[in-house]
């Protein structure tokens, strides 16, 4: 995560600099002595997952800061007064932490912020942009139903349309997320969730034109009843 420090403490910015800097999942752009400076890097377009924000600076506050904040990013309050909680969880901030921070505490407020971070990149990246003839079309995850091999090729089948690029199915089965599709099959790939009916070795997936059966390969089985949400009695 891209994270950057405000602080006009310059002690207590050095503390967050040695501990970001032993800690692997992050990566220090900046820091600032003060909130103004940090919002011109903002302005500029800096790419920041996570701030590690002071509350009482001169020129503006860490609260009068968040409020500038349209989308903000992950928020970790590092102060050294307690009384501010209230106001900055109403903020949802990520964590808040008291001055003087130990480096086990930090770490384990980045290991809620990563949590987050790894939720909120899931649920952002829902699409994938497929090419047909001259044009680039946005899929949504949700609107494939199944991925078809056909010689160097695979099939993307929607309920509407069908779209034919060269790819291979182990490229494509890396790229689309594990938590919605699953290969069932050395040809096919499916959305665990457009699944209608699993019968013997074959599933059966609504289509336009009526439905499709996909063959489940020996091999694939049991990853499959794995991924599905099964309840027997």
């Amino acid at each position: 995560m891209n994270c950057i420090i405000i602080d006009d403490d310059l002690m207590s910015r050095r503390v967050i600099e040695e501990f970001v800097g032993r800690t692997e999942q992050l990566i220090l752009l900046n820091s600032y002595e003060n909130a103004v400076d940090a919002i011109n890097a903002f302005n500029t377009g800096e790419d920041v997952d996570l701030i590690f924000l002071d509350i009482e600076m001169p020129e503006m506050s860490g609260i009068d800061f968040l409020e500038t904040l349209q989308n903000p990013p992950q928020i970790i309050i590092v102060s050294s007064k307690e009384k501010y909680a209230l106001d900055a969880f109403n903020y949802d901030v990520t964590d808040y932490l008291l001055k003087p921070v130990s480096y086990s505490r930090f770490f384990k407020a980045i290991n809620k912020a990563n949590v987050r971070f790894k939720n909120k990149v899931d649920t952002k990246d829902d699409e994938i942009f497929i090419k047909k003839n001259s044009a680039l079309v946005r899929l949504k995850y949700d609107q494939i139903l199944w991925v078809e091999a056909l010689e160097n090729y695979v099939i993307f089948n929607t309920f509407n349309d069908k779209y034919t690029i060269h790819f291979t199915m182990k490229a494509i089965e890396q790229k689309l997320p594990n938590n919605m599709f699953t290969r069932v099959h050395r040809s096919f790939i499916v959305n665990t969730r457009s699944i209608n009916l699993i019968e013997d070795n074959s599933i059966i997936i609504k289509t336009k034109e009526g439905s499709k059966t996909i063959p489940i390969g020996k091999s694939y089985k049991d990853k499959l009843m794995g991924d599905i949400n099964l309840m027997v009695k």
